[in-house]
């Protein structure tokens, strides 16, 4: 087993910049990839970013490429996302996660099976 817990979430206004961030514990957390998928109101959980277990392979959404940057420590188990030029339509419940995803599933939700309770990014005018 693997517990998340979010961080950081809070109100920005549109252009500024906010860092969240996931601590994680329990099973030993260098094993796993992780990363963030998020939740905008009234629609589906979507893909953001995940890192690799070694760190040398990064995915981003095309929403957020260029603007959000991953990162992780194994040592301290924990994962931040980075945002700059916030959007309103970055506006949502960011979600902690943790798998091993196959080879194509990397940017599927259903292949990570450990979850944190979210965070919410709230992005004003």
């Amino acid at each position: 087993q693997v517990q998340l817990v979010e961080s950081g979430g809070g109100l920005v206004q549109a252009g500024g910049s906010l860092r969240i961030s996931c601590a994680a514990s329990g099973h030993t957390f260098r094993g796993y990839t992780v990363g963030w998928f998020r939740q905008p109101p009234g629609k589906e959980r979507e893909f953001v970013s995940v890192i690799k277990v070694n760190s040398r392979h990064t995915y981003y959404a095309e929403s957020v490429e260029g603007r959000f940057t991953i990162s992780r420590d194994n040592a301290a188990s924990t994962i931040s996302l980075e945002m700059r030029s916030l959007k309103i339509d970055d506006t949502a419940i960011y979600y902690c996660a943790a798998g091993r995803p196959i080879n194509g599933e990397t940017r599927n939700a259903r292949a990570y099976h450990y979850w944190g309770q979210g965070t919410q990014v709230t992005v004003s005018s």
